[in-house]
């Protein structure tokens, strides 16, 4: 890339960015009522926080088998309840073991 480039492509990712932001806020003036609205507007958050996130843990590690079976255990320690640090950890030690093992195979 050409660094003469950068400031036009700063200047309208800026401009995109804010507008995406502002648009909703001028439109809506009142507070929204509709269930369905407000339901779907709750999850989104976390769809996009799945979005970017599944992708990157599955792509993180050597091989496919240790990040699948990492999140299997992350999603696991999870559903037990267990704190962010736990899943965390266990998630890592997952993918060591997974991969030590694999390399002794």
């Amino acid at each position: 890339m050409e660094y003469r480039y950068f400031l036009p492509y700063l200047l309208v990712m800026t401009i995109v960015t804010y507008l995406v932001r502002v648009i909703p806020l001028v439109l809506m003036k009142r507070k929204i009522t509709n269930r369905f609205v407000r339901s779907f507007l709750f999850y989104i958050p976390y769809t996009v926080l799945s979005a970017m996130t599944v992708p990157a843990i599955l792509y993180a590690t050597n091989h496919l088998v240790s990040a699948v079976i990492a999140l299997l255990v992350a999603i696991g320690l999870a559903l037990f309840k267990r704190g962010l640090i736990e899943v965390a950890v266990g998630a890592c030690s997952a993918v060591l073991i997974v991969e030590m093992l694999l390399t002794v195979l």
